[in-house]
């Protein structure tokens, strides 16, 4: 568990959960390439990961890789849809910049409905260059046939014609990993924060339940949780939370374990609306083991052959004056 004095402002009354996205995958297992190495660096503004894969094998290997990303739906109130599919996604190979392919799809339960919206020349990824729930440029343009053929399968609502499809986005490239070499793949992406509640749901004297349970996946030690409740219910100042998700069990796709693990999570400076900085800022996460402050705004995990068995949860609490 770490404990550290950051700088961050996030505040809201409600939020939406964290997207919980994670490493690349490997399409298909393949026992002969290892994740020699990874590095992964979570701040407030960027999820960056870097790997060394390894071909143990004596055969050239080209395979599949991607970064899946978790379905999403239109709800423009908590977030764009180019966030929840992580629009900017950047990929460099040995160093250098490299393209990728996307797969975007549409899907409304168990059923797939991609070429029926793209014949129609609606938009599945952005849900008809949606710019609000409701206001919807390629939905409009429909025909009053297409309208009814999707009101009747429920892609769309049949007052607002709001779309009611899920997407499922994943980038992905053909990887060639040489016999008995090294390759080093970096990738990015900004990280979608979950809850952005008041502790005081967690830690006040009538907590919600959900909310309590948020602030316990936090793995808080018990002086930063007992600031916190005292906090929750002071009258002169207020403290909220929010969280970064990462998905640590897609490298068990690839030959486990990982060899070589470092977790390092940047302290961010930020101030709050008025451009004063909080009166205090904390990030507390779950880890077995020791960490290691690289300098004042870094924090380091370290571990050899790990095997995934359950993913990560970075949470940041930022305190300040008032807004009870």
């Amino acid at each position: 568990m770490l404990l550290v004095v950051i700088t961050a402002s996030l505040h809201a009354d409600d939020g939406a959960a964290s997207i919980a996205a994670g490493g690349i995958v490997v399409m298909k297992q393949e026992p002969r390439i290892v994740m020699a190495k990874e590095v992964l660096q979570i701040s407030a503004k960027k999820v960056i990961v870097d790997y060394d894969f390894r071909n143990d094998s004596d055969a050239d290997i080209t395979t599949e890789v991607a970064f899946p990303i978790p379905g999403y739906s239109l709800a423009m109130e908590d977030i764009k849809p180019s966030a929840q599919g992580f629009d900017d996604f950047r990929l460099w190979i040995d160093g250098d910049p490299a393209r990728y392919q996307v797969e975007t799809r549409a899907f409304l339960k168990d059923a797939e409905y991609t070429e029926l919206l793209r014949g129609m020349h609606v938009d599945v990824a952005s849900f008809g260059h949606a710019t609000s729930n409701v206001e919807t440029p390629d939905i409009r343009k429909l025909t009053a046939n297409q309208r009814q053929q999707l009101e009747a399968l429920a892609l769309i609502d049949h007052e607002d014609g709001s779309p009611l499809w899920m997407v499922k986005k994943t980038y992905h490239w053909q990887q060639a990993f040489p016999a008995r070499k090294t390759v080093h793949i970096r990738h990015e992406y900004s990280p979608v924060f979950g809850s952005e509640n008041s502790v005081a749901y967690g830690l006040g004297s009538n907590p919600d339940q959900r909310a309590a349970k948020e602030i316990e996946s936090f793995c808080l030690d018990g002086r930063l949780r007992d600031s916190l409740s005292e906090i929750a219910n002071s009258k002169d100042r207020w403290a909220s939370y929010s969280y970064v998700d990462f998905i640590l069990t897609t490298a068990n796709t690839w030959k486990t374990p990982i060899e070589d693990f470092t977790l390092i999570v940047e302290r961010p400076h930020w101030k709050n609306n008025q451009g004063e900085p909080d009166l205090a800022d904390y990030v507390s996460f779950c880890w077995d083991g020791p960490i290691t402050k690289i300098d004042g705004d870094h924090f380091s995990a370290h571990t050899g052959n790990l095997v995934p068995a359950k993913e990560l949860r970075v949470g940041f609490f930022s305190v300040e004056h008032g807004r009870h």
